[in-house]
């Protein structure tokens, strides 16, 4: 939608202008500059007298200087009028996973479970199906089998392979769900594939890419994916202190079989149209908000996104291989290892390293993980520090016993997510805990 410069005061032009500009210089980035200088670089403007790093912009309602800048701005929301909607903070953070997914847009919300629910209403409705693989962090189990429902939603979870996927498929699918390192089994979807057969249906494929690392190690829209999710709580934040989530889109994704997105939609909002939608549910309607604060502090975690999880892929591997040889630890799950059956897909899919998640089995957990003096036991993943869980008893602890095992999740399991810390350090804190 075009609107004549007569409708804009002349400081709406000058922001307009701005924000045109920094919208050009983000696109060229996203083609020419590496990860690293995106993460630190993206979601800032440039300019005499402009801050060297994000604001936070803690406020809930901003200023119109004339009614018709107030009606303009409720018409297009580019600049910013109440913070439900748009905080310039969170726009800034908005920007940054945008250029990191290599995407067309993001929305960021409260958590990572509000942006899997923003994702799977921005495309279906009472009367339509997904297909999920099973191997999937627990609440995004519970939305499929205990939330959906309620809304006339079905959900069928299936193995992880492309077989299983497309046998699945019905005529009301309108989406199809996986994990890119599938919490806690670690194995690998197929995406590229995944899309051809979602595609084929008029479906569309969402990637829940939260152990992909905001792009660091993968980028599913690279590989045909439509829609991307992120617990920015995890490697986004890195310090686990912060809750957050998102959406974000790519350029290329066919609504034109689904009934939601009607011509008039389509037309009034064109490639925007997914996105906007994401908004307007997830932000509008239901309020599912990102605080500032967050927001900030979740911009200075991507900063160092890519410093700290090439050590922790680095040191995840060297313990996966540890533990493999150790006559304590029955099964190793982890992508990197060559004995891994997604090791293949991983090569594929994973650059910058394997990620720092692994799942492991011992003979008793309790004693297991009762004996750590350095790993601590918390159901987080991508902090700092090293964490474990017994998945079985807590992340997962609410499922049917088929579906948690369908999750490749077992009594003895144990879920580590590795941390900055000295490898020699870690090592030994597991061994002593085996011995």
């Amino acid at each position: 939608m075009f609107l004549h410069h007569s409708s804009f005061s002349p400081s709406r032009l000058a922001l307009l202008a701005r924000t045109i500009q920094y919208m050009a210089d983000t696109t060229t980035s996203q083609s020419t500059l590496a990860y690293d200088t995106l993460a630190v670089h993206s979601g800032i403007e440039r300019g005499t007298g402009v801050g060297v790093g994000i604001p936070i912009q803690q406020m809930a309602a901003f200023q119109f200087d004339s009614l018709q800048a107030a009606a303009d701005e409720f018409q297009t929301n580019t600049g910013s009028s109440y913070s439900r909607i748009q905080n310039p903070t969170v726009k800034a953070l908005e920007a940054r996973i945008t250029a990191l997914e290599g995407a067309h847009d993001t929305v960021c919300v409260a958590s990572g479970q509000s942006a899997s629910f923003a994702a799977i209403l921005s495309v279906c409705r009472s009367g339509d199906h997904v297909v999920a693989t099973s191997s999937l962090f627990g609440g995004t189990v519970g939305l499929f089998n205990n939330v959906l429902p309620l809304m006339g939603i079905t959900a069928t979870l299936v193995p992880n392979t492309p077989e299983a996927v497309r046998a699945a498929m019905q005529p009301n699918t309108r989406l199809v769900w996986a994990e890119t390192i599938g919490n806690p089994a670690a194995d690998i979807a197929d995406i590229s594939t995944y899309a051809e057969i979602a595609h084929m249906q008029g479906a569309l494929l969402c990637i829940d890419n939260t152990w992909g690392a905001v792009g660091y190690l993968c980028r599913p829209l690279n590989f045909g994916a439509d829609i991307v999710v992120h617990s920015l709580t995890k490697w986004a934040a890195g310090h686990g202190s912060v809750l957050g989530g998102s959406v974000t889109v790519g350029q290329q994704h066919d609504l034109s079989r689904n009934s939601i997105y009607s011509e008039s939609l389509l037309e009034l909002h064109g490639n925007q149209a997914l996105a906007w939608r994401q908004r307007w549910l997830a932000a509008s309607q239901l309020g599912m908000v990102l605080p500032p604060q967050s927001a900030y502090q979740i911009a200075l975690g991507l900063e160092t996104l890519a410093l700290r999880l090439e050590r922790e892929s680095a040191t995840a591997l060297a313990l996966a291989e540890f533990l493999e040889q150790h006559p304590s630890v029955s099964t190793v799950n982890y992508p990197g290892l060559i004995s891994s059956a997604y090791h293949t897909l991983a090569q594929k899919y994973l650059s910058n390293g394997y990620g720092a998640v692994m799942s492991f089995e011992v003979a008793d957990p309790q004693r297991f993980l009762s004996r750590l003096k350095i790993i601590r036991m918390a159901p987080n993943l991508g902090d700092s520090r090293s964490l474990v869980v017994h998945p079985w008893t807590t992340t997962h602890g609410r499922m049917p016993e088929a579906s948690r095992r369908a999750a490749s999740v077992t009594p003895q399991s144990i879920r580590m997510s590795v941390g900055v810390e000295s490898l020699s350090d870690l090592q030994a804190d597991i061994d002593q805990a085996l011995q």
